[in-house]
């Protein structure tokens, strides 16, 4: 039996106070962090591939089902306003399609074969890489898709919660957090989830300062869709320039990034002094 299908650390659960049973997902969820740090060498070679691949022009994509299928798609969708990239960027596949977002889709993850139609359609290539994300390690949705890009040569990667998976065998760079038992026993949505949720921010945070769409500690690239993001570009370019927060709002609506409003600020200031 897979550690995360076997029985909790816990029993009695419906017999538990409220209290109790917050300080048990408490004390299982402190060993996540963990298990996710031992994994830091192999989340550093599948970052060191994705940048490359992006550098060179191709595709992130992510292929899971249920929770992690859900959880590649939300980091994939937050890498455009973030980050200010194009949405075919990075792309997130679920078993199921897109209503399996918000509604499960029963068996949909047992097909082995519909992954690599769902990669078809965004005409994947050699230039991209996918990675599987699967909680168990077995969902045929994400083994089949993984081995369908091996046999035509797209790098493939993986994060799965149990060792020696049949889908870290499709991968040519796993990752492996064991999170061990969960607190409801096979809840996999619970540690395995916050592990994954981990190791994703980790993959696409780290690519996207490689890249370059991060300067000092911000995100001088995000999209200003809202006044809260309006505010915050505001306060960079205050910070940035040192200049007044009229001057900041006018640089923004007239430039429409944070970027682009130091840039051409600098280059203004420049040609002031020549």
């Amino acid at each position: 039996m897979s550690t995360t299908e076997s029985a909790s650390n816990y029993d009695g659960l419906d017999k538990m106070p409220i209290r109790s049973l917050l300080e048990g997902i408490n004390q299982e969820d402190k060993t996540v962090p963990e298990a996710v740090e031992k994994v830091i060498p192999q989340i550093e070679a599948l970052v060191e591939v994705i940048v490359a691949r992006l550098q060179e022009g191709g595709r992130l994509f992510y292929i899971g089902a249920g929770t992690s299928g859900r959880l590649g798609i939300l980091d994939a969708s937050e890498c455009p306003p973030t980050y200010g990239v194009p949405h075919g960027m990075v792309v997130g596949l679920i078993a199921g399609g897109d209503s399996a977002i918000r509604k499960a889709v029963e068996f949909a993850e047992d097909d082995s074969d519909q992954a690599w139609l769902d990669l078809q359609q965004h005409q994947i290539t050699e230039k991209d890489i996918v990675v599987g994300i699967a909680a168990s390690g077995t969902t045929p949705y994400v083994v089949g898709g993984l081995k369908a890009c091996r046999e035509k040569g797209i790098t493939t990667g993986c994060i799965v919660c149990n060792a020696g998976s049949a889908v870290a065998q499709q991968a040519d760079y796993p990752v492996e957090p064991i999170t061990g038992p969960e607190f409801v026993t096979g809840s996999t949505r619970m540690k395995a989830g916050t592990a994954q949720k981990l190791v994703l921010n980790m993959l696409t945070t780290a690519t996207m300062i490689r890249l370059g769409h991060v300067k000092g500690n911000k995100m001088v690239d995000m999209q200003l869709s809202n006044n809260k993001l309006v505010d915050r570009g505001a306060n960079m370019l205050l910070d940035e320039l040192q200049t007044t927060r009229p001057e900041a709002a006018a640089l923004l609506q007239k430039y429409g990034s944070v970027r682009a409003a130091i840039n051409a600020y600098k280059k203004e200031d420049k040609d002031k002094h020549c």
